[in-house]
């Protein structure tokens, strides 16, 4: 987990010597300009063709894979560059670079604006009693699948919609000590939350963990 594609043909390459393409944005760039690409480099049927494409032309031996993934990277972060003309005049690919040659370079790569973020507003409830905080698990399945949290519910309440929200929950406030924002964003949606820190009497749901200090450590 965490090992994208791009991460781990660096590493296959980079690591061991491996004749593996490490494809980032620069070098979708890069290639999308050389080949004159209208593919929509978004795509993963786009990204999985320039690699397949890369590795047809890689060189076989160990150092020279290093270069030729690193010098790839590097000429789309420097000259062929993302933001602005492409520094064509410096491009050691400028002789048999299509996109140069008939005029599209500064057009390319083609790509798909990205789908704006759902903003989904939380009410997040840091409640403490006798030194303990209480805390779900989420579900298997599903965003954070089998993490602990603090207790939340959807909105963001007011003070009197979050005390009804524990009355609910079978337990008492005894001391409001403060409330809080946040911001959190994941890859499709946003997290906008209010935290109430509470005080409170009770043990609330059957599926509430009441932590001690020692449990929250691990």
């Amino acid at each position: 987990p965490g090992i994208g594609e791009y991460t781990a043909g660096a590493i296959a390459s980079a690591a061991f010597g491996l004749r593996t393409a490490a494809v980032d944005g620069n070098v979708l760039r890069v290639v999308s300009r050389v080949t004159d690409c209208r593919e929509d480099i978004a795509l993963p049927r786009t990204k999985r063709a320039v690699k397949a494409a890369l590795e047809a032309v890689m060189p076989t031996e160990e150092a020279a894979i290093r270069v030729f993934n690193q010098s790839t990277m590097e000429l789309g972060a420097t000259v062929c560059v993302p933001n602005g003309a492409p520094k064509c005049e410096q491009c050691p690919a400028a002789e048999f670079c299509l996109g140069r040659l008939r005029g599209t370079a500064e057009s390319l790569p083609v790509k798909t604006g990205k789908k704006a973020r759902r903003v989904e507003e939380k009410a997040v409830f840091l409640l403490f009693r006798r030194g303990q905080v209480a805390l779900r698990r989420r579900p298997d399945t599903g965003l954070l699948a089998g993490l602990w949290e603090y207790p939340h519910v959807p909105g963001a309440l007011t003070e009197a919609e979050a005390a009804r929200q524990l009355q609910m929950w079978g337990v008492s406030p005894t001391k409001w000590t403060n409330k809080l924002s946040a911001r959190h964003i994941f890859t499709h949606v946003r997290w906008e939350m209010t935290g109430y820190v509470v005080e409170v009497d009770g043990l609330g749901p059957g599926d509430w963990l009441w932590a001690e200090a020692q449990q929250r450590e691990r």
